[in-house]
């Protein structure tokens, strides 16, 4: 079976995006770009919800990020070769090829998804990460901690979650970011 991985970019405080709504902040550098497509390199299948799949399809439908430079032209062609799955109950059409849109996050369909998949798959949003990880479905966290307090916004980890976590990996940026990546363990009752 294969892994379902949350990555996603954090302040130090813990916010995707700050009180206006604004992730400007986590623009990344080339050393950090870089790490960040060889991660998801290998992730054939990216669920999203509305707003994180309306981030990312610019990587897609706006051909000037690719011609930008070849990081670019690399993530570009890694996002339009994965499948995408994008979970919204407002969004009526899709812009991106590859894409199915799900008007309700499953857990038992997740389950089954990460059962017949051959590569990892990649969660993006908070906001959807938080149906995962409360059904237990995560099973790596990817953070990427942006050295900046933003005061406020929209949290990157859900409330109301316990999860004990195993330390697999750190790597600190020449630009201050921290990546740090986690197992996830299941609790047994004894």
């Amino acid at each position: 079976m294969t892994n379902l991985i949350y990555v996603a970019n954090t302040s130090l405080d813990g916010y995707t995006e700050d009180q206006d709504g604004k992730f400007d902040w986590t623009d990344p550098g080339e050393e950090y770009f870089t790490f960040i497509t060889d991660l998801v390199r290998t992730m054939r299948t990216h669920l999203y919800g509305r707003q994180m799949y309306e981030t990312m399809m610019v990587w897609e439908t706006d051909p000037n990020l690719a011609a930008e430079s070849t990081l670019m032209r690399n993530f570009a062609e890694i996002w339009q070769a994965a499948n995408n799955i994008v979970y919204s109950t407002t969004l009526e059409t899709i812009s991106t090829r590859k894409t199915q849109l799900s008007q309700t996050f499953n857990p038992e369909a997740i389950r089954q998804l990460k059962a017949d998949s051959e590569a990892d798959i990649l969660i993006g949003g908070p906001e959807l990460a938080a149906h995962a990880f409360r059904a237990g479905l995560i099973d790596e966290i990817h953070l990427f901690l942006i050295p900046i307090l933003v005061g406020g916004g929209k949290s990157a980890l859900p409330d109301n979650v316990r999860l004990d976590l195993e330390l697999l990996e750190e790597h600190r940026f020449r630009d201050g970011t921290v990546h740090l990546s986690y197992r996830t363990r299941q609790r047994t009752v004894n």
